[in-house]
């Protein structure tokens, strides 16, 4: 598997394409889960773990890994499942998100699939707002489950999602001004919900979206009513995830600036991708910033920032 995940930096010609690679994988049965190849750094037959008292009952230790120490994850367990008893019989898949390293322990993996975000579906509605899944498709027939990790991960590690003291006085500052909306577009509910609060905690009201291709049918509804008032008067920026199921942050962020109503939207890619890539796709798809997830005070800083730009525009 080491050798076919050799080639993932290759792959960034993907983006920007709505498509993407899912590394299959099983956990403890065998319905099939996936996981964006970009998230991934290498998979491993488990290592010896070195067990860590008090720590997460989902956490199955600790492991060396290149020189690092990596904290190794039961995916299976954390998402509600009995877990893995035996870890040296299974793998390890290490990946990044939101500048993190982890390992998460599954059962066994399959292979790697090339598909399309139209083809990532958000789950079916009524299975709960506690379940664990953010997306599904299918390959070759079989459904394949897409984990929200971000919650496994809030779960577990417990993102700090205050805003700093001063730059909450900093916002205060504006105190009375006038203050647009701010569309968030992601199809984490966890994520959805941070960045929301940080924006709360600003004195700053948002409107919520899934995925891009709702966010852009919302953008093109406030276009077409008869309101009289500029989009980019009432909206004055977009927070957008880049993974998302059915349309992705970039070709959202393509399909925004191909519109003349709203080409000059300020567009900000929010996403727990790393690696220097996202900032090329930023200039590539037409996107104003990137940021990575989750920082409260540098979302906060770079949504302040933006809103005095647009309130000095509406100014002179």
């Amino acid at each position: 598997m080491s050798g076919v995940l050799a080639s993932v930096d290759m792959r960034t010609q993907l983006a920007g394409h709505n498509r993407l690679e899912l590394l299959l994988f099983r956990l403890d049965g065998r319905q099939l889960f996936g996981i964006n190849v970009f998230k991934v750094q290498e998979v491993v037959q488990c290592p010896p773990l070195t067990q860590i008292p008090d720590s997460h009952r989902v956490v199955s230790g600790v492991a060396n890994m290149r020189g690092r120490t990596v904290t190794v994850m039961d995916l299976g367990k954390a998402i509600g499942g009995p877990g893995i008893s035996d870890p040296a019989d299974n793998f390890v898949i290490v990946t990044e998100y939101n500048q993190y390293v982890q390992g998460f322990l599954v059962g066994g993996v399959d292979r790697i699939v090339n598909t399309r975000w139209e083809e990532i579906l958000p789950p079916p509605k009524g299975i709960g707002n506690d379940n664990y899944l953010t997306a599904v498709t299918r390959v070759d027939g079989e459904l394949v489950e897409i984990i929200d990790v971000e919650k496994v991960l809030a779960e577990v590690i417990g993102w700090n999602e205050e805003v700093s003291g001063s730059v909450v006085q900093e916002a205060e500052k504006g105190d009375g001004e006038e203050r647009p909306i701010v569309l968030v577009v992601d199809d984490s509910s966890v994520a959805r919900n941070q960045i929301k609060r940080t924006l709360d905690q600003l004195g700053v009201e948002c409107v919520l979206a899934n995925d891009g291709r709702q966010a852009l049918e919302q953008l093109r509804q406030w276009v077409g009513e008869d309101s009289g008032t500029p989009l980019n008067e009432r909206l004055f920026m977009v927070i957008s995830d880049i993974e998302m199921p059915e349309m992705d942050g970039y070709t959202f962020t393509t399909e925004v600036r191909k519109d003349p109503a709203m080409s000059d939207m300020f567009i900000l890619l929010h996403t727990s991708l790393s690696g220097v890539f996202n900032h090329a796709m930023v200039e590539k798809v037409g996107a104003d910033e990137f940021i990575a997830k989750f920082q409260p005070d540098v979302l906060a800083r770079t949504v302040l920032s933006r809103l005095r730009s647009w309130q000095a525009a509406r100014a002179a």
